[in-house]
């Protein structure tokens, strides 16, 4: 059974999403103070095997943990729920311009747009 990760194109969409993703991210008034003072080809390096990961690419994670890994967000910048669903509506947004099908945004979206992936990042 081919995983979410292979459905979605593999490495090479993966590559192309993040680059769209961040165009967005960093047009997007809302979030694109917390990426400020980011190393943007790092971000972009970890986001990338984030998805790989998330969406099956992967066996194992190799970065931080989602709440060590945005502890300093929360605490020091106010990331809320309202930043989380910024970033979530300009991944989908990156996802329909690049037509990716309904059925496998549905996918995405039930994994990064889960409850715990949710708590995690927000640290509760």
């Amino acid at each position: 059974m081919s995983t979410l990760y292979d459905k979605l194109g593999g490495a090479a969409a993966v590559d192309i999403a993040v680059e769209k993703f961040y165009e967005k991210v960093l047009a997007d008034e809302r979030v694109q103070h917390f990426f400020a003072h980011t190393d943007m080809q790092q971000q972009k390096q970890h986001q990338k095997a984030f998805m790989t990961y998330a969406f099956g690419g992967a066996k194992h994670w190799n970065g931080s943990p989602m709440r060590e890994a945005h502890k300093e967000l929360v605490a020091e910048m106010g990331l809320t729920d309202r930043h989380f669903d910024a970033i979530a509506e300009d991944l989908v947004a990156t996802l329909v311009e690049l037509e990716v099908p309904q059925a496998l945004i549905d996918e995405v979206v039930q994994i990064v747009g889960s409850v715990t992936h949710r708590n995690d990042v927000l640290n509760r």
